[in-house]
């Protein structure tokens, strides 16, 4: 592990990958983290950008801010838009300006996902929501302003902060009414903490190579699999769980229907290591059941 100092910069600090990084940094004094999110900085307004990131100092910026109500957002294109896209160009310019190295996380939403194979980043991408569209024009101003910056698209994120899929069966199957779960959506379950660990483990490299990288956990399931798992877990056996077609469950926002992603390239550059999302599951729920 490389233990210089390094200044860094959170935007979106109160989601649960932000908030994941600050747990994990409580044990690295070796890092200056300061932890910002919209009440801080306003990332839509490009003078406070600019302003916070030539004043700080910073070595690194970690945007973890983004618009993710993936439904809402067909009906709020410019606030997507401000957020997923002209967010990022403001963080772009001001980090050239001021020699600081950006990772920013985008989405598997970017892809169609009407592949049968795991996406690599060589891949095109085509989405078909407005989430994805505005989170891959984002990738575009980054790319374009700051060609030295990483890019991790990550899928299907949980963890024991905050509102996710996990908490959401947790407590639905625990009410005892009977729940229906797509079966034909295909993906990886993705625990916080560890893109959060990826996060650092970048940070923590001798060497630095800018480009797009995919991450999530190991391994392959649907939603239904993934909710069945968590009952499972969470020792809710009595709950009625039953799986159906995304046609049966309608939503404003196109999902794609298979979006696993590959990362050969982030463990090949980074050595990165990606624990398999049934582990991490289980590590996430002993977390929530000790809160």
């Amino acid at each position: 592990m490389n233990t210089t100092v390094k200044n860094i910069l959170i935007t979106g600090s109160n989601g649960q990958l932000g908030r994941s990084i600050s747990r994990l940094a409580v044990s690295r004094p070796e890092l200056r983290i300061t932890f910002t999110d919209v009440d801080e900085l306003d990332l839509t307004d490009r003078e406070a950008v600019e302003t916070a990131i030539t004043e700080g100092d910073y070595d690194y910026v970690v945007n973890c801010a983004a618009y993710t109500a993936v439904d809402r957002a067909e009906t709020d294109e410019v606030m997507a838009a401000r957020i997923n896209t002209e967010a990022v160009g403001n963080i772009a310019r001001a980090a050239r300006a001021a020699k600081v190295r950006v990772i920013h996380i985008s989405t598997d939403y970017v892809f169609s996902g009407k592949n049968h194979r795991p996406y690599d980043e060589l891949d095109e991408p085509y989405p078909t929501s407005v989430y994805g569209r505005t989170k891959l024009e984002g990738e575009g101003m980054l790319t374009s302003f700051c060609p030295d910056a990483v890019i991790i698209r990550t899928a299907w994120l949980y963890s024991e902060f905050g509102n996710n899929f996990v908490k959401t069966i947790l407590r639905k199957g625990g009410e005892g009414n009977p729940l229906r779960v797509v079966s034909d959506q295909i993906g990886t379950p993705t625990y916080a903490g560890d893109l959060a660990q990826a996060i650092l483990d970048i940070i923590d490299c001798s060497g630095w190579t800018p480009g797009v990288y995919h991450f999530t956990d190991e391994g392959v399931a649907s939603w239904y699999d993934f909710a069945i798992e968590i009952l499972r877990m969470g020792g809710i056996h009595d709950a009625k769980i039953a799986p159906c077609n995304t046609k049966d469950y309608p939503t404003a926002a196109t999902r794609p229907p298979y979006s696993v992603l590959d990362k050969g390239k982030i463990k090949r550059i980074y050595n990165v290591q990606i624990p398999y999302w049934k582990d991490s599951l289980r590590l996430c729920l002993d977390r929530i059941s000790g809160q």
